[in-house]
C-alpha cells in the first residue's frame, strides 16, 4: 500500500470562505488569489470551487496559462506585472491585466505592439516599500500611461503592510487619496485583513466610499486562515480550513521515566508515558523546527509532537488518548492540521505558531511528494 500521508482540499470550504469575502464586500468584486499554486493547494483542484470569484489574481504567466486551458474567460491579473518585455506578448494573446509598478515596466509597454490595448493596474508604493511608485512620482507615472496608445483602461492599487496588526491602515489611505485623488480608474486596496478588518471603513476617493472600492484581493482567508492570528482566528471570522494535511501512526513505542525521543534526545519523559510514530516529516513540508508542544490530533483527540522532527516520521505523545481510554495504535489517523475523520479540527495556524512560522508557508511548502486528494 502506499505510505499513509495524503493532503485533501475541501471545495466546499473554498467557497464558504469567498462568500465570506463576498458577505463583508458586498458593493466589490472579489480576485480570488491563486499565487504559489492556490498556496499549495493546487490550482486545478481549486478551480471549480472558485469559478464564482470576478477574476483570478496571481503572478507566473506559467499559472495564468493554466487558468486560461480551464475555460476560464473572465478577468486574470499579474499582481507583479511583467518581468520582462515578452511577456507582454502573452498578456495580449491571453488578454491579461497587469500591474505596473516601475518606470521599466512603461518602457517596455511603450515598444509594445499591440493591436488590443492592455488593462493595467498602476500600483502606488503606499509605505509598504516593496513595490510601486513613490507618491512624488505617482501622477506622472499614470500621465505617461494614459498617453500611450497600448494602454486602455488604468487601475489604482496599493498593498497594506500592517492590516493584520496594530499600526493599522490611516496611514498608507492617506497616501493613496492625495496620490489618486481626482484620477480616473477603479480601486483595489484590500488584502485579506483588510477585507476582514477594515473594509467598511470610508474612503473618499471619487465614486467610492469604502475601502471595499472596486475590487478586493481576497488571499489567505480564502485558504481558511486568519491573517491576524492570534489576535484573531479562523472560526472568529467564520472561515474554514480548505486543505488537511493527515497521516496516520505506523509504530508506538512505550516509554519509562528518563527514556528520549528522537535526534538529539530533546524530549526526555518525565513519566511512563506511549508515543505514537506518524508517517510525516520535513520531507513532506511538516516544519523540522516544529518544537515539542506543538499540536497534532490523533484519532480526533488532541495532543502534542514530543521530540525532534525527523524527515519522514514525527512522534507524538499518546497519554492523553489513553487517559480518556481512546483506543488507539498501529493505522490511527493523525492529523497535522485541518479536519478529523473523528470530528475535531486543528487550524493551521495554531501549528504554524507553534512552529514560529506563518500558516502561508505550512500550506505552500507542502511537498511534491505527498498525495493529493479532494473531499
Amino acid at each position: 500500500m502506499p505510505r499513509p500521508i495524503l493532503a485533501t482540499v475541501h471545495p466546499e470550504a473554498l467557497q464558504h470562505n469567498l462568500n465570506q469575502a463576498r458577505l463583508r464586500v458586498p458593493d466589490a468584486r472579489v480576485w480570488a488569489v491563486v499565487k504559489a499554486n492556490a498556496y499549495g493547494h493546487g490550482i486545478e483542484r481549486c478551480f471549480d470551487a472558485l469559478r464564482s470569484a470576478d477574476g483570478f489574481a496571481l503572478l507566473d504567466l506559467a499559472e495564468a496559462e493554466r487558468i486560461r486551458a480551464l475555460d476560464w474567460r473572465g478577468p486574470i491579473l499579474l499582481l507583479e506585472g511583467v518581468f520582462e518585455p515578452r511577456d507582454l506578448e502573452l498578456c495580449s494573446r491571453l488578454h491579461l491585466w497587469h500591474t505596473v509598478h516601475c518606470t521599466e515596466q512603461i518602457d517596455w509597454l511603450a515598444a509594445h505592439k499591440t493591436q488590443v490595448p492592455h488593462r493595467v493596474f498602476l500600483k502606488l508604493n503606499s509605505g509598504m516599500n516593496r513595490l510601486g511608485f513613490a507618491p512624488t512620482a505617482f501622477r506622472a507615472a499614470w500621465a505617461r500611461l494614459n498617453a500611450l496608445p497600448q494602454v486602455d483602461e488604468i487601475s489604482l492599487m496599493t498593498h497594506f503592510s500592517d492590516a493584520d496588526g496594530p499600526r493599522g491602515i490611516a496611514h498608507q489611505v492617506a497616501a493613496f487619496e492625495a496620490a489618486t485623488a481626482d484620477l480616473p480608474g477603479e480601486r483595489t486596496l484590500c488584502n485579506s485583513a483588510a477585507i476582514l478588518r477594515h473594509a467598511q471603513s470610508p474612503l473618499r476617493g471619487e465614486g467610492v466610499s469604502t475601502l471595499a472600492a472596486d475590487w478586493v484581493r481576497e488571499g489567505i482567508a480564502l485558504y481558511g486562515s486568519a491573517p491576524d492570528f492570534p489576535a484573531g482566528s479562523a472560526a472568529g471570522w467564520h472561515l474554514q480550513p480548505t486543505l488537511t494535511l493527515a497521516s496516520r501512526l505506523i509504530g508506538v513505542q512505550q516509554l519509562q521515566a528518563g527514556d528520549t525521543v528522537g535526534y538529539g534526545s530533546t524530549f526526555s519523559a518525565d513519566t511512563p508515558l506511549r508515543v505514537g510514530v506518524a508517517a510525516c516529516g520535513y520531507a513532506d513540508g511538516y516544519p523540522r523546527h516544529a518544537p515539542t508542544g506543538t499540536p497534532v490530533l490523533v484519532g480526533g483527540v488532541r495532543t502534542r509532537v514530543v521530540g525532534r522532527v525527523s524527515m519522514d516520521m514525527i512522534t507524538v505523545d499518546l497519554s492523553p488518548l489513553d487517559a480518556a481510554g481512546v483506543p488507539c495504535g498501529i493505522g490511527s489517523e493523525v492529523v497535522l492540521w485541518g479536519r478529523s475523520a473523528a470530528g475535531g479540527m486543528l487550524p493551521v495556524d495554531e501549528v504554524a505558531a507553534s512552529a514560529g512560522t506563518i500558516a502561508y508557508e505550512l500550506l505552500c511548502a507542502v511537498a511534491p511528494r505527498v498525495p493529493f486528494a479532494a473531499s
